[in-house]
């Protein structure tokens, strides 16, 4: 399973982007996708998942409202669309194949399957 992860850029505050996650490989489809963040000297941050079977969807509150999450299937890609950019998004984004739910070992929805990411884009949030 191979992910390519797009969109990345400099857009202002208040500004939206949409990140994009393409999946490529024989069982890409299967996987639940998940967005994180790395800010720099901090751990990864979990954002959004969506889940390949029906499309259920989970996000953290740091972005609950702001941050949308979507597939298009036909296309194998996920979405994040952010808006109401903030100066504190600034950050690398990356896509990675998660549960995106409990299981009875973890609540994590961000729990890896498959261990598949895709390499980061850079968002910037400045005027």
């Amino acid at each position: 399973v191979k992910l390519q992860a797009s969109g990345g850029g400099l857009v202002q505050p208040g500004g939206s982007l949409r990140l994009s996650c393409a999946a490529s490989g024989p069982t890409s489809d299967t996987y639940a996708i998940g967005w994180f963040r790395h800010f720099p000297g901090k751990e990864r941050e979990g954002l959004a998942c969506i889940s390949s079977s029906d499309g259920t969807t989970y996000y953290s509150e740091s972005v609950k409202g702001r941050f949308t999450i979507s597939r298009n299937d036909a296309r194998n890609t996920v979405f994040l669309q952010m808006n109401s950019l903030k100066r504190e998004d600034t950050a690398v984004y990356y896509c990675a194949t998660v549960l995106c739910r409990r299981t009875s070992y973890s609540n994590d929805y961000y729990f890896p399957d498959g261990g598949y990411w895709g390499q980061g884009t850079l968002v910037t949030v400045s005027a």
